[in-house]
């Protein structure tokens, strides 16, 4: 039973990596590393919104999220997204199971009822926050704490990707959330190596980026 899990888990990583790929949601360039608004430099890019405009794909995406939820046996009584990237997926999420739907803005807004929560959350109604990319961590655990203090509960994020960062693990595990990822760094740089838009020699460089990405610039020379 185990080996099967597994291999369902690599199938599934898999197939993800491959359309994000192919539709250059996730583009990679170790050489030339982009600089992010931050100012920190990366050897991958992630646009997941660009998904948005691929009906095939997107379908298939939402199909593993809904399997993952159901294959957890979470049983949630909302579906929340995270503004703005996760509300397309959370949804669709929700649409799929036929469950109502709510997301959190980015900050409260300064007019009318100043809402943070939009949409209609229940005392002790239990959410799962949909995301399409975790990086730090910080606008999911913001998600997260919005929806605690509204007199919902949450305890697990589903994501479409995960950069695998310590400080994002670190965080979860703070707030004691569970993280569902359907893809990581790692399964991306197997199946980016494997279909050549990655060179071998390049998988550690990419990998450690992850570990320390605010000092990878600095170390791998490139400022």
């Amino acid at each position: 039973m185990k080996s099967t899990n597994i291999g369902e888990k690599m199938n599934i990583a898999d197939e993800i990596a491959k359309i994000l790929l192919q539709i250059k949601a996730i583009t990679l360039s170790p050489s030339k590393p982009y600089r992010f608004v931050s100012g920190i430099l990366s050897p991958i890019y992630t646009d997941n919104r660009l998904l948005i405009s691929y009906p095939k794909e997107r379908k298939k995406i939402i199909k593993f999220i809904v399997d993952k939820i159901e294959e957890a046996k979470i049983k949630p009584e909302v579906i929340a997204g995270t503004a703005t990237a996760g509300i397309p997926y959370a949804a669709w999420v929700a649409d799929a199971l036929k469950l109502p739907m709510i997301y959190v803005r980015s900050g409260s807004k300064d007019h009318g009822k100043g809402k943070e929560v939009e949409g209609v959350l229940g005392k002790n109604q239990k959410a799962v926050v949909i995301e399409d990319l975790i990086s730090t961590g910080g606008s999911v655990l913001n998600t997260v704490g919005a929806i605690r203090r509204h007199g919902g509960k949450v305890d697990t994020i589903v994501a479409i990707f995960d950069y695998e960062m310590p400080i994002s693990a670190k965080s979860f595990k703070k707030l004691k959330v569970k993280l569902i990822p359907l893809m990581t760094l790692s399964d991306l740089v197997l199946v980016a190596t494997r279909k050549g838009y990655l060179k071998p020699k390049d998988r550690e460089f990419v990998l450690d980026w992850a570990k320390d990405p605010k000092n990878w610039g600095k170390k791998m020379g490139f400022e």
